[in-house]
């Protein structure tokens, strides 16, 4: 696509210049994790510990300053479990997006998640190779 001088616009990347103010200059890498109508719930994934998933992941944050939030529903309920890993100011500032993990319903991808997010998350550090297989598409429920 073309800008209107005709030249081919750049990758869209912060500029150096940006500068964020208050909180949002010392956000930290944030996990969210679903706990809508699938993602959480024992009978679709009744071989997964819920309750000490996020647990886990709470308590990582604690001792790696990373947050975690919950959410009633993400969208993608047939890849259950979801959870989405957004950048930290500073990985956002380095081109860092928010990345959409499904299937997190067993122990090592709830480490694999928390590595990441401890050693800085999208933008700062590169993701586990097998954490990838689980990278899926965000989209709306009910679709």
């Amino acid at each position: 696509m073309r800008s209107p001088s005709g030249r081919t616009p750049a990758a869209r990347t912060p500029s150096p210049r940006t500068q964020l103010i208050g909180a949002a200059a010392r956000r930290p890498c944030t996990l969210v994790v679903c706990r809508g109508c699938c993602c959480g719930d024992a009978r679709k994934n009744p071989g997964t510990d819920h309750v000490w998933q996020l647990e886990r992941l709470r308590a990582a944050a604690a001792e790696h300053g990373f947050q975690v939030r919950t959410s009633d529903c993400l969208g993608p309920c047939d890849q259950a479990n979801v959870i989405v890993v957004q950048p930290s100011a500073a990985g956002r500032r380095a081109g860092g997006r928010a990345v959409w993990i499904g299937f997190a319903t067993d122990d090592d991808s709830t480490e694999e998640v928390i590595a990441w997010a401890a050693a800085g998350g999208p933008g700062v550090a590169a993701p586990p190779v097998t954490l990838e297989l689980q990278f899926v598409s965000p989209r709306p429920a009910g679709r």
